[in-house]
């Protein structure tokens, strides 16, 4: 009897870690928008709370790969819209007026959602301006920031979607040893 309900608790903690671990990989899909949310680094954290459940061995070579992934994708994420800018031609002034326009957007998210497009374009603009009056270039450059953010995205909703798909995997295949109510 007391094996049953120390089986009942452990099912419930395991229950739990699993919505709330759901809920974390849905969270982190919403953050590859949202500048304030670190998108892919709270989907990993769900798949950290997946195999803190029983049902699930805990397996420290994916949780670091994963890990790393998730920083690194997020790292890259400021670095892109950057390496955008030069990549259509923009200056050293260019780049770092799209670095700053970004961290304006996170530190002053004064347009809302839509700061984290529009100041790394407009501090590239700015930058571009400032270092040379072709007003063409400079929007390339603009552009290439703009190109930039868009990729970086991308890559964070993927890795996000990803770690969401591992997340439902490796929960439908442990699915009947934890949801047993007998």
């Amino acid at each position: 009897m007391l094996y049953n309900c120390d089986q009942q608790i452990n099912n419930s903690l395991d229950i739990a870690l699993i919505i709330i671990g759901f809920l974390l990989t849905l969270v982190g899909i919403i953050g590859s928008f949202i500048p304030v949310l670190p998108g892919p680094p709270v989907s990993w954290v769900g798949l950290l709370l997946l195999h803190l459940t029983n049902a699930v061995p805990m397996n420290k070579t994916f949780l670091i790969v994963t890990a790393i992934i998730a920083l690194l994708v997020t790292v890259l994420d400021y670095i892109i819209p950057a390496a955008g800018t030069k990549k259509f031609g923009g200056s050293k002034a260019g780049m770092w007026g799209s670095i700053i326009g970004l961290l304006v957007a996170i530190f002053f998210p004064i347009l809302g959602p839509f700061g984290i497009i529009i100041w790394p374009f407009v501090g590239a603009l700015v930058g571009e301006l400032s270092q040379n009056k072709d007003q063409k270039r400079a929007w390339k450059a603009a552009f290439g920031s703009f190109i930039g953010f868009l990729t970086g995205t991308f890559l964070k909703f993927l890795i996000a979607i990803i770690y969401c798909g591992l997340f439902i995997w490796k929960t439908v295949e442990i699915a009947g040893e934890i949801f047993q109510f007998s």
